[in-house]
């Protein structure tokens, strides 16, 4: 009967709550527990102990990542890259140290949501120096409101964050803009007065688009060398044979007039002499 509840439950949910679910069932080690399992991985490699402390900690990180809902992200995503974070500094944890797994782990899981944030506020990344992540973190975290920030705020932001009042108002009209689509739309009504969106035809003529531009300028390499192939086969079998050895073929395969007057039994001035007569004739 427990176990049919269960299923029911799990085929009602979302696999975001299943995950949280399944993870709240895992047990939480002991510090002694944590201790010795981390030994094992410092000094053995031991896997088995990293999975051990990895899954022991995942609700953690559940509950970290709730703090970054107003982000915009989804939760799902945010966990997984606190997950990362919590790989990564399994690898990197001393059991010498006096502290607790997860008081290290910390840094890592963060960085790492910090970092996924800062990737995909915008199509731009949005900070890039640490200073200005501790700038969009800090104004994100206190700023109760979407208006923009007043003298005095400005000031008690610059004192707090021991920063310039320049990089506070730069910072903030970043988070306050918004993406804006290289296709904008404008309304159009039909005869029913119902409206549709259309695109604004700034491209109409097709000399600034640049895939028409690649594409034009493709179709007129595969004719030009169409148009080149046929014109050489209009010529003499003696005068194609000199405009390919002299012209078409590689750069370090060219042979010079008086190679090509030896191989025929002329003189290099008559090779000159056709070579210039095939090329008339073909243009």
């Amino acid at each position: 009967m427990i176990k049919k509840i269960q299923y029911l439950y799990e085929k009602s949910c979302s696999n975001l709550k299943i995950y949280i679910f399944t993870v709240k069932m895992l047990k939480i080690l002991s510090s002694s527990e944590e201790h010795y399992l981390t030994e094992k991985l410092y000094y053995y490699g031991n896997l088995i102990s990293a999975k051990t402390i990895i899954l022991s900690n995942l609700r953690l990180i559940i509950h970290i990542t709730k703090n970054y809902l107003g982000y915009g992200m989804t939760h799902s995503d945010l966990i997984q890259s606190g997950n990362f974070g919590l790989i990564k500094s399994i690898f990197r944890f001393n059991p010498n140290i006096n502290i607790r797994f997860i008081s290290f782990a910390l840094y890592w899981i963060k960085s790492e949501i910090h970092e996924y944030i800062l990737r995909n506020w915008r199509i731009v990344k949005i900070a890039t120096t640490k200073s200005q992540r501790k700038i969009f973190f800090n104004l994100k975290k206190n700023k109760n409101t979407l208006k923009w920030l007043d003298k005095n705020e400005i000031k008690v932001f610059t004192q707090i964050l021991g920063v310039h009042t320049q990089d506070i108002k730069e910072m903030e009209s970043r988070i306050l803009s918004q993406d804006i689509t290289i296709h904008p739309f404008i309304e159009l009504k039909k005869k029913k007065k119902n409206i549709i969106n259309n695109l604004v035809p700034y491209l109409n003529n097709l000399k600034y688009d640049i895939s028409y531009v690649i594409k034009l300028n493709t179709n007129k390499n595969i004719n030009s060398k169409y148009k080149l192939n046929h014109t050489i086969l209009t010529l003499d079998t003696r005068s194609r044979n000199i405009i390919n050895t002299r012209w078409i073929i590689d750069q370090e395969k060219k042979i010079t007039l008086k190679k090509i007057a030896n191989n025929y039994g002329i003189s290099a001035e008559r090779v000159r002499q056709i070579e210039s007569n095939a090329i008339k004739k073909m243009k």
